[in-house]
């Protein structure tokens, strides 16, 4: 949308309220980027009926500092893409209240879509890295739920070893050592990189993350075969 570079407020506006979903979702982009976003009307996209819109509400949402509780709510959400961008946008707000980070340890274990699983891990671990996770006092529930999450197929099992640099736990350590020898070649690699001295992982967070949904990618939650059970 040309409106969010000229930053043309009326029609940005009137865009918001569009009958077309793919506009209303062009108008909270266009918002941001000009700087005329508010909290009315990034909670109010959130909030939109068409999944599409909501999706695009919650990668804003992810640089912003408004609506925190209707981001929080799109957890619950019933599209699964939703949900996974809520996770990750949730990753990205220090400010997110106990009953986000509640719903993120749920998700790491209970969601049946593999791709929200992840983005729940990777967004457990970028909190526990800002000390957001020991400012509400919830360490216990998120460590518990990162080494659960060691469990998982191979994809999930990759986003839980770049977040155990996070934790500084005996128990987390001990996962550390168990995937050192993991029947995945990339969980291995990273954790081997966290390991040394100084060391980062090679694989990035847009390196892991699929980006397809494909029903017989097990990575993606279908059955499919190979190394990412």
């Amino acid at each position: 949308m040309l409106a969010g570079h000229t930053g043309d407020r009326d029609v940005i506006v009137a865009a918001r309220h569009d009958s077309e979903p793919s506009v209303r979702a062009a108008a909270v982009g266009a918002a941001h980027r000009s700087g005329v976003l508010d909290e009315d009307h990034l909670r109010a996209a959130l909030r939109d009926p068409d999944p599409g819109v909501r999706d695009r509400a919650a990668r804003v949402a992810a640089a912003s500092t408004l609506a925190v509780e209707a981001l929080t709510d799109l957890l619950d959400d019933g599209a699964d893409i939703v949900v996974e961008s809520a996770c990750a946008a949730a990753g990205e707000r220090t400010d997110l209240p106990d009953r986000g980070v509640r719903r993120l340890v749920e998700l790491t274990s209970d969601h049946d879509d593999a791709l929200v699983r992840e983005a729940a891990v990777a967004a457990l671990g970028s909190l526990a890295g800002e000390g957001r996770i020991d400012e509400l006092g919830l360490t216990e529930q998120v460590v518990s739920a990162i080494l659960r999450a060691g469990d998982d197929i191979a994809a999930v099992r990759r986003r839980v070893a770049v977040a155990t640099a996070a934790f500084e736990d005996p128990r987390v350590e001990a996962l550390c050592e168990r995937f050192l020898s993991d029947r995945d070649q990339q969980v291995r690699q990273i954790t081997e990189d966290l390991l040394e001295v100084g060391g980062t992982p090679t694989a990035s967070p847009v390196e892991l993350r699929p980006r397809t949904r494909d029903a017989d990618d097990p990575a993606t939650g279908g059955p499919g075969t190979g190394s990412s059970v």
